[in-house]
């Protein structure tokens, strides 16, 4: 598209700021990446590996839309780990979450086996997902919203009121 070339009807400006929730993946109804393509983001592979509970935690923000913090989801999930060796029990929740907001399959197994048996590789395909979808994780929900809104400018006031 030429980006002097506006935009036919229906279809919204470009502005070079991606949407949360807009995108589409390669096929409606697929995950953007597979289960194993952890190597693909080296950076949460490594955190999500050693440290699980950071990487839910950006994901239960963005999935619940900023209700709860990044940290008290975090947080919980490193009691559950710590109190029962199985924070599983908590993650496997969100990816049934996410997958309903964006219609993604329930595959190759279902959300609890697949986190009870390869809880790294799903977290970090969740992480990848939300950042396909246009998602900064490492900014949160509330920081998303402020990017996504910072094109839009508001209206003019009027001064004074109504004169002749």
């Amino acid at each position: 598209m030429n980006p002097s070339a506006q935009p036919a009807y229906g279809e919204k400006p470009m502005t070079g700021i991606p949407v949360p929730g807009q995108f589409q993946a390669n096929h409606p109804g697929t995950w953007s990446t597979g289960l194993c393509d952890c190597f693909s983001d080296v950076p949460n592979c490594c955190l999500t590996c050693w440290c699980p509970c950071i990487t839910f935690g950006q994901i239960a923000e963005i999935v619940d839309k900023g209700t709860v913090s990044c940290g008290a989801s975090g947080a919980l999930y490193f009691l559950i780990e710590a109190l029962t060796g199985c924070g599983c029990i908590y993650s496997c929740f969100y990816r049934t979450k996410m997958r309903k907001q964006y219609m993604l399959p329930e595959s190759p197994c279902g959300d609890c086996l697949l986190h009870f048996c390869c809880e790294c590789c799903a977290l970090c395909q969740e992480h990848r997902e939300l950042k396909h979808r246009g998602y900064d994780m490492s900014i949160g929900w509330q920081g998303n919203m402020d990017n996504q809104n910072k094109g839009i400018a508001m209206a003019p006031g009027v001064q004074g009121g109504m004169t002749r």
